[in-house]
């Protein structure tokens, strides 16, 4: 439903929340609300906390604060229910739900491949939008979803079903025109295999790495690019608008160097051009602000909470990572495979604080949790190296 549906996402993680919620109080009654509270005492727990504070502390300088409360209001009530959910359902899910999810998900795909395929005949036929793109947002929920639900059909000894699964997301995504959903594909598969191939200190270091540089580049990003990439290229990604992202990506650039420590304020992209840091800029300069989101999350996070913020942000991923090191050694990967997708598509695509994506990721860790909540007896001391 979240891949077909993809503007619902963010009500059907909260509808998803509000049944697991009710479930746990009728379960622990009192004792929910310390279920619910307690990994917020957990070094990741202040730190996520820490990153909101910083968000909630920058309407203070922030230019226009009813734009602040229309972003937060939409992140913060999909974040909350994603939060919960992760938290309660993973060792609660009922034994049909994981072959549910997976073939509803494998019949998510081919309906877009056949889709493609037809070109959207069944769209025409339907009454709906007709545009390629229009399956760009779902086939990136797919790809986060794939993974955990296939690694979790494995360690079920689905291997098989597994393997289709991650078959069926892989066509609909490279049968598709989004760029964004492909370059998550490849970094996801690169970063599976590094952490089912490689020893776990090594992977461990390069996943590292990969956050870090993306945190630390992205205020650089557009100056590096323009300068690197080579006139062929933006050739072969004209449909991509890849002249257009780079000088977005210089000029939000230039707006952080204007207010680096403590940036123009949470939310603030959708007017970015209006903020003082951005008055400084040449006047074209001030014209690519006005697109509404700088097309890199991490750009984002430097552009409207400075350095504070991504040093906030960047302890927050550092600290999940590291309690990803700590499943076994499938799980372990997938998490990295996750990791490497959702980077990827962070550094390329969308707003940061949009509750589609938020659900997105909210459900795939979910499922990530709920197989290692389930991890069957019969797993082999090899998997769990």
């Amino acid at each position: 439903m979240m891949a077909l549906a993809n503007r619902s996402s963010p009500l059907v993680v909260g509808i998803a929340a509000l049944l697991f919620l009710a479930g746990a109080v009728a379960e622990y009654r009192g004792r929910a609300v310390s279920l619910l509270i307690a990994p917020l005492r957990s070094p990741l727990g202040l730190a996520a906390l820490a990153f909101l504070g910083w968000c909630l502390v920058s309407l203070s300088w922030s230019p226009f604060p009813a734009l602040w409360w229309r972003v937060l209001s939409e992140f913060l009530p999909t974040l909350i229910a994603a939060s919960i959910l992760a938290r309660l359902a993973p060792a609660r899910l009922p034994g049909w739900a994981l072959p549910l999810g997976a073939g509803l998900l494998a019949a998510a795909c081919l309906t877009i491949v056949a889709s493609l395929a037809l070109d959207l005949a069944p769209q025409v036929w339907l009454g709906q939008r007709v545009a390629l793109f229009m399956f760009n947002r779902p086939l990136l929920t797919v790809l986060l979803l794939a993974g955990p639900l296939a690694a979790f059909l494995a360690l079920r000894g689905h291997r098989l079903a597994a393997g289709a699964l991650l078959a069926g997301a892989a066509l609909a995504i490279l049968r598709s025109i989004s760029g964004a959903a492909t370059l998550g594909l490849i970094a996801g598969g690169g970063m599976f295999a590094v952490g089912r191939l490689l020893p776990r200190s090594v992977a461990l270091w390069l996943a590292a790495l990969v956050l870090g540089l993306a945190f630390a580049l992205a205020p650089v990003e557009g100056d590096i690019l323009h300068r690197l990439m080579p006139e062929a290229a933006h050739e072969r990604l004209t449909q991509s608008s890849s002249r257009a992202r780079v000088a977005i990506a210089q000029s939000f650039g230039a707006a952080v160097a204007q207010a680096p420590w403590i940036g123009s304020g949470y939310g603030m992209a959708l007017r970015f051009a209006e903020v003082p840091a951005a008055q400084a800029l040449e006047p074209e300069m001030r014209a690519m602000l006005a697109v509404g989101h700088p097309h890199n999350t991490f750009l984002q996070i430097w552009s409207e909470l400075g350095l504070v913020g991504a040093l906030l942000g960047a302890l927050v991923a550092f600290l999940a990572l590291r309690a990803a090191s700590a499943l076994p050694r499938l799980l372990f990967a997938t998490a990295l495979g996750l990791l490497g997708a959702a980077v990827a598509v962070m550094f390329v695509e969308h707003g940061a604080w949009q509750g589609w994506w938020t659900a997105g990721l909210g459900a795939a860790i979910t499922w990530l949790r709920a197989a290692a909540c389930a991890r069957p007896p019969y797993e082999s001391a090899h998997e769990s190296a």
